[in-house]
């Protein structure tokens, strides 16, 4: 099954290029020239929103507001694809919860690179045969505890004290990387590593972004997250 992206894009002309560029990769490519033409969508069928910020009535940043309240699409991934290049900007793209940031002007391959390393994140690839997909759904992982906080790697979602916490994809998978490599620093490079890829260019910033609002999610256990100034984040078991 392929994945299907949805642009939003108030450039036609823009979102034909997208288009023509991500279905050579074999995804399946809707476009929207507004984000109040994409909430009258049916936009559970997406696996991935590539959005601009800066359109005529709603902005990019009002859509994403409103399909991370609506379940159906609270886990999409989402790409900001915007001219604004400000590190504001990205960081409030980030805390509204997109998974990848990139400005315009673009390189096409830049924009594909991210798109893969944002879908394979998400468990969702272009192309898989069906015997790929029996595989993978034959594999269970056991769950990942540690005190009060449990992680179901299966269904991807995140407990505290038997409550679900509101994880981005990033956030999640931050926290996983944490719990499943305790009692050591690790700098910024190896958690990117880890965490992104090789393919998608991480800013240190978005590192310091969502280790933050991970921090928060977490109450009081935010304080096994630790910082060594110089160094960079671990997740410690004493504390």
């Amino acid at each position: 099954m392929r994945a299907r992206i949805l642009v939003i894009d108030d450039e036609e002309a823009l979102c034909e290029i997208l288009k023509f560029n991500l279905e050579k990769e074999g995804y399946e490519v809707d476009c929207a020239y507004s984000a109040e033409e994409a909430l009258d969508m049916d936009l559970s069928v997406y696996s991935l929103f590539l959005v601009d910020i800066m359109m005529d009535k709603l902005s990019g940043f009002d859509f994403a507001k409103r399909v991370r309240n609506v379940t159906e699409t609270e886990e999409t991934p989402m790409l900001f694809c915007s001219a604004l290049s400000g590190e504001d900007f990205v960081v409030k793209g980030l805390n509204i919860g997109a998974d990848d940031y990139v400005t315009k002007p673009f390189v096409i391959g830049e924009v594909l690179a991210r798109v893969r390393a944002v879908l394979r994140r998400a468990g969702a690839t272009a192309k898989r045969s069906a015997s790929d997909i029996i595989e993978q759904e034959s594999i269970y992982e056991s769950d990942v505890t540690f005190r009060d906080l449990r992680i179901d790697r299966n269904y991807k979602e995140c407990y505290l004290e038997g409550e679900k916490l509101p994880l981005t994809r990033t956030e999640f998978d931050i926290l996983l990387f944490f719990l499943t490599h305790r009692n050591r620093i690790y700098s910024r490079e190896e958690i990117i590593h880890n965490v992104w890829g090789d393919e998608v260019v991480v800013t240190e910033r978005t590192i310091d972004t969502n280790i933050t609002r991970l921090r928060k999610k977490l109450g009081g256990y935010d304080k096994y997250i630790v910082t060594r100034q110089g160094f960079g984040y671990g997740f410690k078991e004493k504390n």
